[in-house]
């Protein structure tokens, strides 16, 4: 058994859905095994992590309205140190998820046909978020 572990850095433009598949496929491609498990944990209270559809575009837009809709931004939050999008960006992270894992098999991500790995930033403003990977397996 083996482990391997890095960081991974996502500069995102905007709020929205930014995906980092090929940036962790590689990854894992270059750490030689063969079946495992990875994880993924984003460090930070104001993105997350996301699988979705990775083919249609409109997936996405989609999904970003309806978090716009349930977690609208508004200066009717108590916290709002940074501005209407700070509270909205934890309101939509505790809704979604700050780590996945994914099996390995075959020295690859064990993803379906149609799925994608996503950074879902939930500020308005650019960020640098870090992804730890962690893998374990043979």
């Amino acid at each position: 058994m083996r482990q391997a572990t890095d960081r991974l850095e996502v500069r995102t433009q905007r709020q929205g859905l930014v995906e980092i598949s090929d940036a962790v496929a590689d990854w894992v491609a270059r750490q030689g095994m063969t079946d495992g498990l990875l994880t993924l944990f984003c460090r930070h209270t104001s993105a997350s992590l996301l699988i979705q559809e990775n083919a249609a575009p409109a997936v996405r837009g989609d999904i970003e309205r309806y978090f716009a809709r349930i977690a609208p931004e508004s200066r009717d939050y108590v916290h709002d140190d940074e501005g209407p999008d700070d509270m909205p960006a934890h309101l939509r992270t505790a809704l979604t998820a700050v780590s996945l894992s994914i099996p390995v098999l075959g020295g690859r991500m064990a993803l379906g046909t149609w799925q994608g790995i996503y950074l879902f930033e939930h500020r308005v403003r650019p960020h640098r978020r870090e992804i730890v990977l962690h893998l374990i397996g043979e």
